[in-house]
C-alpha cells in the first residue's frame, strides 16, 4: 500500500466508518462518506429504522445505555477533524430516511467551520442509494474527481 496515497470510501455503515476514521486517525489522504451517520443522538428521532439504533445501542438514547450513543458517535470527537485536516467528500441524499440528510449537513458544517477541505454533493431526488442513471454518472464523476485531486494516480 502506498501510504502517501491512501484513501477510503464508504456508504451507510461504511460511511459511518469514514466519519469514525476522520475523527480518530490522520492516516488517510482523503475520505469519502456517503449517506452516513455523524451524530447518533440526533439521528435517532429522524431515521425510519429505529430498530437498528435500539438494537446496536441497547435501547433509546434516554435509556439505560445512553453511554453507547455517546461513545460511538463521531460528532463528539469533532475537534479532531481540525487536528487531522483530512479532506472529505460528503455525499448525501434528501430522500434518505435511513440516514437523514441532517447527518450530512451536520458533518459538512463541522468540516467547514474547522476549515477542513471538504465538499458536499446532494442528490435531492435520491434515497439511501443513487439509482437514477444520470445521478449515478454524476456521482461517479464527483468521486473520481475527488480522488484524482487528493490521491492522484501514479504511485511509487
Amino acid at each position: 500500500v502506498d501510504k502517501d496515497r491512501m484513501a477510503a470510501a464508504g456508504a451507510s455503515f461504511g460511511g459511518y466508518m469514514m466519519n469514525w476514521f476522520a475523527v480518530n486517525t490522520g492516516r488517510f489522504k482523503t475520505l469519502i462518506t456517503h449517506c452516513s451517520v455523524w451524530n447518533f443522538e440526533s439521528m435517532y428521532a429522524t431515521t425510519d429504522e429505529l430498530w437498528f439504533d435500539e438494537w446496536e445501542h441497547g435501547g433509546p438514547p434516554w435509556g439505560p445505555n445512553r453511554k453507547s450513543y455517546e461513545k460511538h458517535s463521531p460528532h463528539r470527537l469533532a475537534a479532531n477533524l481540525g487536528k487531522f485536516k483530512t479532506p472529505m467528500l460528503v455525499i448525501h441524499n434528501d430522500l434518505d430516511f435511513r440516514c437523514p440528510i441532517g447527518q450530512g449537513h451536520e458533518l459538512f458544517t463541522t468540516l467547514q467551520r474547522l476549515k477542513v477541505p471538504s465538499r458536499m454533493v446532494n442528490f435531492p431526488d435520491e434515497g439511501h442509494w443513487v439509482t437514477k442513471p444520470k445521478n449515478s454518472e454524476y456521482w461517479h464523476k464527483e468521486v473520481f474527481a475527488w480522488l484524482t485531486k487528493h490521491v492522484p494516480p501514479g504511485g511509487k
